[in-house]
């Protein structure tokens, strides 16, 4: 645990930008994110920071530090040497996160779980990239009334738990410095191994387009389970369209 305050200086303008260009190393693999739903609860700066190992530091907006809940499909994920399977290259994901930088003011994000049906994917993130990666039941499908997205953590007591929303036309790029850039602009992850060593991982992918959905479900219950106790409506609701990702290697931070 990182009990320590975080540094004055977030990270600046021109390093939150900075964050989207395309690193220059091999890619490792490529997947895309579809139909992706961001719904984002305000809480403690200090609560969060009591979560996260040393090293990294709370990310705030106007003061302020969010925890997030993140439904989305994934499809065409692979390797860099592989084409997609259809057995394993589509499965469901759903995120809780909160939004980091390290002592560098690199801007990124921390997961606190990731549940998902592929169980080969849970396996690989869990050894090769220290992701907190659970094993669930899931299943989602989109029609004329929405996106219907069902998840239940396969543990015991586990609740089922049902997201719609139905996505809107007419999305835009966030606009740097709003709250809705600093929520979904995110390029880096921050993962820790067993010993508590700090890794990042980059990922690129054009800007999302996003927009405000009609959102009729959305329960808080996984970011109770991470231990927050957030209550009532998101204080922020997005959706987004599918952006083609290509994943870098993870690597040793410091």
């Amino acid at each position: 645990m990182n009990l320590s305050h975080p540094p004055a200086s977030l990270p600046s303008p021109a390093q939150r930008l900075a964050a989207r260009e395309r690193p220059g190393q091999r890619a490792a693999g490529y997947q895309r994110w579809n139909h992706l739903l961001f719904a984002h609860w305000q809480v403690d700066p200090a609560a969060l920071q009591a979560t996260l190992p040393r090293g990294l530091f709370v990310d705030r907006h106007e003061g302020r530090a969010y925890v997030g809940i993140v439904p989305f499909f994934m499809q065409r994920v692979r390797p860099a040497w592989l084409p997609p399977l259809p057995w394993l290259s589509w499965f469901l994901e759903l995120n809780v996160r909160t939004y980091v930088h390290d002592a560098s003011g690199r801007p990124g994000v921390w997961f606190y779980s990731l549940d998902c049906d592929q169980p080969l994917a849970v396996a690989l993130a869990r050894r090769f990239f220290h992701l907190p990666y659970e094993h669930a039941r899931m299943s989602a499908c989109r029609s004329s009334d929405g996106i219907n997205y069902l998840c239940q953590r396969r543990s015991p007591g586990a609740p089922a738990l049902r997201y719609t929303w139905r996505p809107q036309e007419g999305g835009a790029t966030a606009e740097p410095r709003t709250l809705e850039f600093f929520l979904v602009e995110r390029y880096l992850l921050f993962s820790a191994d067993a010993r508590g060593r700090l890794y990042r991982g980059r990922v690129h992918h054009a800007p999302y387009r996003i927009h405000s959905p009609e959102v009729t479900a959305c329960p808080a219950d996984p970011a109770h389970q991470a231990g927050f106790a957030v209550e009532g409506n998101p204080c922020s609701l997005l959706a987004a369209e599918a952006v083609d990702v290509t994943v870098f290697p993870l690597q040793r931070t410091g």
